[in-house]
């Protein structure tokens, strides 16, 4: 009695909402079809791919594909990489935006706070090449405009894209400058629906501008920075490979060559699309395992989680 109440009470409410019910058909299709039907081919990870077989012909060669991965010589230096340029991103673009965010949300000038999100917005809509281009043009070892300015400081030209303990920097710092000011437009979204009397309770009481930020601002998004984290977390592995590959070259390769690239080069330029598979399917599963983690974290010591 109790299911078929249940049921009924379903049916009739799609026949008094049907229009939103409808709505949320094709979002749901987009994924069903789009992201969850491929991934049962994430089988090929254990065959040995044969194009005439197809992927449910080919035969099984169980953990054959990982234990090829693990046992690379290169392995340990793809992971280590990987998670150097991973967790240096994380770590130094992580709260500049957060800052940014606080910074203009203090300023009283209309025009030079939007003077201000116009320039730190615009690069995000730059597309990589672009972007890559323009950071070769700048580093360039002869008119290069970094390089000509240090010849007029009486400093010697340097190679940056040719020396790799210089690529993960360049690599990080020219990121946050591309997306730093499109990811403040959360936070400011965000201190813009902080309770205005917390401001008011917090100037009667004398607080200055830091107090204010440090009491008002940061807790009210607080819930905001710990869900970004938590994604952000979530994809370390999962770093770019269009820009870390337009970087490369054979000077920085043994500080630049992540997973990503490495796959492409060995996995898919070569056609060994299982070898390629079962390293994609370990980059999603370290990642499953670090958004889980962090999540269960973030529930623990706040209020805040995906779930």
């Amino acid at each position: 009695m109790e299911a078929a109440g249940k049921r009924h009470g379903l049916s009739r409410s799609i026949a008094r909402h049907w229009q939103l019910y409808l709505i949320v058909v094709p979002p749901l299709l987009f994924f069903l079809i789009f992201k969850y039907y491929p991934m049962l081919n994430a089988v090929l990870a254990f065959k040995d791919y044969y194009v005439t077989k197809g992927i449910w012909g080919s035969p099984w060669v169980g953990f054959k594909n990982f234990e090829l991965f693990f046992e690379n010589p290169m392995f340990w230096t793809l992971v280590k990489n990987t998670l150097f340029i991973s967790f240096y991103l994380l770590l130094a673009g992580f709260p500049i935006p957060i800052v940014l965010a606080l910074m203009l949300n203090e300023v009283r000038s209309r025009k030079f706070k939007r003077a201000v999100q116009l320039v730190t917005f615009a690069p995000y809509f730059i597309s990589t090449v672009v972007m890559v281009s323009i950071i070769m043009l700048f580093l360039a070892p002869r008119l290069g405009f970094v390089n000509v300015f240090l010849n007029r400081l009486g400093l010697d030209s340097v190679n940056f894209l040719g020396s790799p303990g210089m690529f993960s920097s360049i690599y990080v710092w020219s990121d946050i400058w591309q997306t730093a000011g499109y990811s403040a437009v959360i936070y400011l979204a965000a201190l813009a629906a902080v309770d205005p009397t917390l401001y008011e309770a917090a100037k009667v009481d004398g607080a200055s501008r830091f107090q204010k930020i440090v009491n008002v601002d940061l807790p009210g998004i607080l819930p905001t920075v710990t869900i970004l984290l938590i994604l952000n977390v979530g994809s370390v592995m999962a770093i770019g490979f269009e820009k870390i590959y337009l970087l490369q070259n054979n000077l920085n390769i043994a500080n630049s060559e992540i997973i990503a690239t490495y796959v492409y080069r060995i996995g898919l330029l070569n056609a060994n699309y299982s070898f390629a598979t079962a390293v994609g399917l370990f980059n999603s599963v370290i990642n499953l395992v670090l958004l889980f983690s962090v999540n269960a974290l973030a529930r623990r010591f706040s209020r805040s989680s995906i779930w």
